[in-house]
């Protein structure tokens, strides 16, 4: 059985610059941003061989991370032609003399190929549209537009129409799918759906009364948090959005913020409609705090800029998503499912937020099951973090809205425990729905956190099992995300799969730790212990 509450936007923005700083980020000077990324480039093209770097192409920087000894990573990105390469994302890695120290990339073969399509935009339209069983789930699918890409996600790069259509997802979900269709032959290459689905105080459904940064209007306390970008949190009123809002992010309805003539909001029950709210604007905070404290980042986005709640989306809607601006959480059935704004949950949706502004893995295949990894691995470490007693970190997902089980719709100890996740690597695994094979990356991070076998943290029973039968010990949850973390913005790229997460890992490791320590070690044995080698 499907879980019902499936935590799935797609956004190209570019990455701020950040120095890393010890396990942080803090921002650097924009002209050393320039300088590196200049150099990055003109490494990149001097590594033709390595880079695929040919005629006709174009490399732009998206973002520069720097570590303490003046090593510099720049993400770049990739057009043919004039045309965009999807798949063709790059990170640079150059000494602090700007010499050549490697990259990191999914770009199989060089790109030598013609660009003027045999199949025609209209045609590309109609063939997105055809019945399937993606498109089967989307109510009043319609093209609403399309553009030629060289897709080089596979090993031979191919001319292609990515058709953007807008609907709404069986579920109540808007639906912005991408469909790539070849130019040449006008078959359906794939889809992504590009929408991913989760001084004062308030009482909230789930953690107790917590503290709140409001801003003071008039006489008028606002759910507004200038301390953290300006984030704040809408009433949608079970609203919800169009199809022009669906495809493009115009149009939408931005709800009404909540305001209250005193310092306190919600009453930790459902009968108040801020309860839900307090629980969303909480989530956010504690999000933002995670990452500054633990990496350094500014914000979802790097730069400081805050991102938005809507709670009370649609009538019984058991979901939640990050459409990448902001956060919408429905209230659930009220049989199987509460409102879906739980801890982990804001994590989750923000940690898609990060994921598009850094490594920008695409929601489909594997790049999609570690794309869905990454926002259930820092989902539960902001749950650790916020170190709350009415909702204690755990490997659940969705633990707290619940209602019968009170398990979560998933576990990353034995994912597939739920029925449908996996536990182990196969070739078929990039056949799966990205919720499902996201259990090889939460397998393998609670194999790296917390080791294998029996073991009980916070009052919940675990017993995580291994794909080759060995004994796996921990290294903490605290080093296991900065491994990932390093990983997802210095080494992983739009296409990265699980093959290149181990390498990616592991060289993260490498940097942290030291390629013979015991967390290098540890992150191969977990994921040989997934069958990822």
């Amino acid at each position: 059985m499907r879980n019902p509450a499936r935590l799935t936007g797609l956004a190209l923005v570019a990455v701020p610059v950040a120095v890393v700083t010890g396990l942080t980020q803090a921002p650097a000077a924009s002209a050393d941003h320039h300088s590196r990324a200049e150099a990055a480039i003109a490494a990149a093209e001097q590594h033709a061989g390595t880079t695929k770097f040919g005629d006709h192409q174009s490399l732009v920087a998206t973002g520069t991370l720097v570590d303490p000894d003046g090593t510099a990573h720049v993400r770049l990105h990739r057009t043919y032609r004039g045309l965009e390469v999807v798949g063709g994302d790059l990170v640079v890695h150059t000494s602090r003399s700007d010499a050549w120290k490697g990259t990191s990339q999914t770009l199989a073969s060089d790109l030598a190929l013609a660009t003027t399509p045999a199949v025609a935009r209209t045609t590309a339209e109609t063939r997105a549209l055809v019945p399937s069983a993606v498109t089967r789930k989307i109510r009043g699918q319609r093209a609403e537009g399309a553009a030629l890409v060289v897709d080089a996600t596979a090993a031979q790069p191919r001319l292609a129409w990515r058709v953007l259509s807008s609907g709404v997802q069986s579920d109540g979900t808007p639906s912005r799918l991408a469909s790539y269709v070849d130019a040449r032959t006008g078959a359906l290459i794939r889809t992504e759906q590009e929408i991913q689905t989760a001084d004062g105080s308030g009482q909230s459904l789930y953690g107790g009364t917590v503290p709140l940064q409001l801003t003071l209007s008039g006489s008028t306390y606002q759910l507004k948090d200038a301390t953290r970008g300006g984030t704040y949190t809408t009433d949608m009123g079970n609203a919800q959005d169009s199809q022009l809002c669906s495809l493009l992010g115009f149009g939408c309805k931005t709800g009404t913020l909540f305001t209250s003539p005193d310092n306190l909001f919600g009453n930790g029950t459902t009968s108040s409609r801020e309860s839900a709210a307090v629980d969303a604007q909480y989530g956010t905070n504690m999000t933002w705090d995670f990452y500054k404290t633990t990496f350094g980042r500014n914000g979802i986005f790097g730069n400081g800029t805050g991102s938005y709640n809507r709670v009370h989306y649609g009538s019984g809607y058991n979901n939640a998503f990050w459409d990448g601006t902001k956060m919408t959480y429905g209230d659930g059935d009220g049989t199987n499912y509460g409102p879906l704004t739980s801890l982990d949950v804001a994590g989750h949706e923000m940690s898609h937020g990060v994921t598009e502004n850094t490594a920008g893995l695409s929601y489909s295949g594997e790049s999609g099951g570690l794309n869905e990894s990454t926002s259930d691995i820092f989902g539960t470490m902001v749950e650790f973090f916020a170190g709350n007693a009415s909702d204690p970190g755990d490997y659940l997902i969705g633990e707290q809205f619940d209602k019968k089980k009170h398990l979560g719709f998933r576990r990353m100890d034995n994912p597939a425990a739920d029925g449908s996740s996996v536990n182990c690597w196969s070739s078929s695994a990039k056949n799966l729905d990205v919720h499902y094979s996201s259990g090889i990356g939460n397998h393998f991070f609670y194999l790296l956190s917390e080791g294998s076998g029996a073991k009980t943290l916070n009052g919940v029973a675990y017993n995580s099992p291994t794909c080759n039968g060995s004994t796996v010990t921990g290294i903490g949850r605290d080093a296991a995300a900065r491994i990932w973390y390093r990983a997802l913005t210095v080494y992983m790229t739009s296409s990265t799969n699980y093959s290149g997460a181990r390498t990616a890992t592991l060289n993260a490791a490498r940097d942290l730790y030291g390629a013979t320590s015991a967390q290098s070690s540890a992150v191969a044995s977990a994921w040989s212990a997934v069958s990822v080698s």
